[in-house]
This record gives C-alpha cells, sequence and structure tokens, in this order.
C-alpha cells in the first residue's frame, strides 16, 4: 500500500469515526430535549391547574400539551370521574403524591401527578410514541447523511490528497528515473513544508556526494599524474641498470626516485589520515623545545626567540596539541623553505608569544612564490619553485587547523615567511 492510500484510509476512518459521533450525538441531543421539553410542559401544567383547582375559583385552564388526558383522583386511588381513565396511575404512585408534581413513566405513556391538600390528586397524562417516531425519523435522516457524507468526503479526501502530494510523488518518480550515478538536485516546485525540507534535505546530501565523488576523481587523477612520473624513471633506471650493472649514474638515480616515492606515499597516507581524522592526541607541548628539536634536524637553519632566550618562563610558549603533529608541520615548512633556499644557513625559525597566541615563521630568501601560484598554495599537488610533492603545504594547513590555529604566507622574491599562529595555552586552563 502506497503512502498517498495509507494516508488517505487514516484520514477516512477517522472521518467515519468523527461523523458516526455526531449522527449519535445529535440523535441523543435531539431525543433526550424532546422528553425534556415534554416533561417541562406536562409539571407547569399539573402546577398550573392544581392552584387553580386548589383555589377554588371558576375558571378554564386547558394544558398547554395537546393530546393530554386530565384525571382525578381521591387520596387512596379511587377515580373521581366514574369514567375509568384512559391511562390509569399505579397504585403505589398515590403514597408518593405531594404538594410537589412528580413525573412517572409508564411505557409509552408519561404522566405528571399532583396532591392538592385535602381534596384530590390530579394527574396529567400524554402518550409519548411520537416522540419515539420523531426520534426513528430523525436517526433515518441523519444514517441517510452520513450514507452521503462517508463517501463524498473519501472524495475530496483522494482529491486532496493527490493534489497534496503531488509534489512529493513528481520527487520519487523523478528518483526512479535516474541513474544511480545521478546525482544531480532532485526538482520540487511545492511548498517549503515538511516535505519541502525533506527534498531540501536530500539535495544537500546529493550535493555533499556529488562535490566529495568530484573530489575523489580529482585526487585519483591527481596521484595517478604524481605516481606516473617517478615511476617511470625509475623503470628506466632499472633497464639501464639490467644492461649495465656498474653504472653508479643510474643507481643513484633509482635511489633518488625510490626515495621520492617513499615520501610521496607517506603524504598522500599523511594527507588521508587528516582528512579522515580530525582529532588530535592532545598535550600540553613547549613550542619551542619542539621547534629546536625540529631545527636540529636541518644543521644549518637557525632558532630566533623574539624577547630573549627562552629559558625563563618557557611556559609562555605552551600550546595544547599533538606533538607528532606539530613536528611534521614544523619539518614540512623548514624541509620546503631549505629547498627554496638552497642551503640551510638561509633558513629562519622565529618564535613569538602573545598574551592569546604562540606564533612561529619559517623564513628564507629564495627566490620567492609567484603570485599565479599564491592562491592555491595549500592546495593538494601544488607545488611551489623549490619543487617537492606539492602535499607538503596541505598536511601543515590540514595540521594548524586540526590544532585551532591558522597558517599564512607572504612572499617576495628575496623573501617568503610562513607563519602559523595557534592558541596559547594560559596557567587557567586544565
Amino acid at each position: 500500500m502506497t503512502f498517498r492510500a495509507r494516508l488517505i484510509l487514516a484520514y477516512f476512518i477517522l472521518w467515519a469515526l468523527l461523523l458516526a459521533l455526531a449522527v449519535g450525538v445529535a440523535y441523543y441531543r435531539i431525543t433526550s430535549g424532546l422528553y425534556q421539553q415534554t416533561e417541562a410542559t406536562l409539571l407547569a401544567d399539573t402546577e398550573r391547574l392544581a392552584k387553580l383547582y386548589a383555589s377554588g375559583k371558576p375558571g378554564n385552564a386547558p394544558p398547554s400539551a395537546g393530546n393530554v388526558e386530565i384525571a382525578f383522583y381521591l387520596p387512596d386511588g379511587t377515580p373521581i370521574d366514574p369514567k375509568e381513565p384512559l391511562h390509569r396511575l399505579p397504585p403505589g404512585a398515590f403514597s408518593q403524591a405531594s404538594e410537589t408534581p412528580k413525573s412517572l413513566r409508564d411505557n409509552s405513556v408519561l404522566t405528571v401527578f399532583r396532591l392538592i391538600p385535602g381534596t384530590m390528586v390530579i394527574a396529567l397524562s400524554l402518550d409519548i410514541q411520537y416522540i419515539e417516531q420523531l426520534s426513528r425519523s430523525v436517526a433515518v435522516g441523519l444514517l441517510g447523511s452520513l450514507a452521503l457524507l462517508l463517501p463524498l468526503g473519501a472524495l475530496l479526501m483522494v482529491f486532496a490528497g493527490r493534489l497534496a502530494l503531488a509534489p512529493l510523488e513528481h520527487a520519487v518518480q523523478n528518483v526512479r528515473s535516474r541513474s544511480p550515478n545521478n546525482l544531480e538536485p532532485l526538482p520540487y516546485r511545492g511548498p517549503d513544508d515538511e516535505l519541502g525540507q525533506i527534498v531540501a534535505q536530500v539535495n544537500s546530501l546529493l550535493e555533499a556526494l556529488r562535490e566529495a565523488q568530484a573530489r575523489e576523481r580529482a585526487f585519483l587523477a591527481e596521484v595517478s599524474h604524481e605516481l606516473r612520473t617517478p615511476l617511470t624513471a625509475l623503470t628506466g633506471y632499472l633497464e639501464r641498470l639490467s644492461r649495465h650493472p656498474d653504472e653508479p649514474g643510474s643507481l643513484e638515480g633509482a635511489r633518488r626516485t625510490a626515495l621520492h616515492l617513499t615520501r610521496l606515499v607517506g603524504d598522500l597516507i599523511a594527507l588521508a589520515r587528516g582528512e579522515v581524522e580530525r582529532s588530535v592526541n592532545a598535550h600540553i607541548v613547549d613550542l619551542g623545545a619542539l621547534l629546536r628539536q625540529a631545527v636540529q634536524e636541518y644543521p644549518g637553519v637557525s632558532l630566533v626567540f623574539a624577547g630573549g632566550n627562552p629559558g625563563h618562563g618557557a611556559h609562555e610558549t605552551e600550546v595544547l596539541g599533538d606533538p607528532d603533529r606539530l613536528l611534521q608541520l614544523a619539518r614540512n615548512l623548514i624541509s620546503n623553505a631549505v629547498r627554496a633556499a638552497g642551503r640551510p644557513g638561509s633558513v629562519k625559525v622565529l618564535l613569538e608569544a602573545s598574551p592569546t597566541t604562540v606564533v612561529f615563521s619559517v623564513l628564507d630568501d629564495g627566490p620567492g612564490i609567484s603570485p599565479e601560484v599564491l592562491p592555491r598554495l595549500f592546495r593538494r599537488f601544488a607545488r611551489g619553485p623549490e619543487g617537492g610533492t606539492g602535499l607538503g603545504l596541505a598536511i601543515a594547513k590540514q595540521i594548524a587547523e586540526a590544532h585551532e590555529g591558522t597558517i599564512q604566507v607572504a612572499s617576495r622574491p628575496g623573501e617568503t615567511r610562513f607563519s602559523v599562529s595557534l592558541p596559547r595555552l594560559t596557567e587557567e586552563e586544565p
């Protein structure tokens, strides 16, 4: 059963229950209202006639209701009129007679009686079969209305359901007719209600999948392109070695190419982990000590602390982060600077602290980065003039952002500066 059929069936059942309830309430209110109105009229007539006869004054006061039989009894129940009443009161009713009118229903006769002190009991009787007949007529009319309104309501529900769910059905047909590779947004021309919000969320997911698919294809194409060149070179070196085993140049070239492939694969793995896992293994890290370790791996690179020797008050350069990731970030920037400058002695690492941040910068006096490359420098496989795999800066950007920091670059011929800003760990923080 379709969603529209289930929805219409549910509303039809609710509509039938409401109509049945309305018919039952209307029948009860009409029937009970007629009985109450008839009883109230007889009570009023009985009280009026009793007062008239008790006063002893002549007068004519017929009852308000038609077809009412008036009978008079002695207090012991003997009829005063020699003619037997058509609707005689039962013997037990006379013991209950008082100056307050009382009503009694026997079969289809409603009788109201009252005691006239010292004289007699007056009783007004009325055949109420007409109320039952009228109630049955009302019930037949209400059931006829129910039989008419049920199919009419069902037709209106079918029409309203088709009209309300038309945008959703159009979207469903569009999904059924498209191929699995079609990730274009679903067309929707309905209002911005719950259905519209669902379609909007589905379109957002489709857009995210389409972008992820495009990034995956671009990444695979870039990886294939990057691996093809060194693999081709390595194959050439190995072929030359197979013909000339003693040639040292081919062996050295193969070794350099293998190292380049190892570095490229390592960068690809680190980049993939950075995209999948944004979490860091947080520790309190002294950034000055960490940079000193990174600089020692590149003899000739100098480390400068703004404001003097960091041996005093080293807590001023403490940050909360992953020491392995931060060391990888520093190594990437320093190795790029060494390649750009051509010699480690031209590379300087500057560390400075402010009340809220700790900033370290890597400077070199290389040829600089062209303005055309700067906007895409932190993208994957975007190479600067120094070469490399084109992944180091993309990894560096991911590490900085994972530590809630930023990385920026400023370059001109003769000076290039990469600056990394990280939140400083204050004494108030746990």
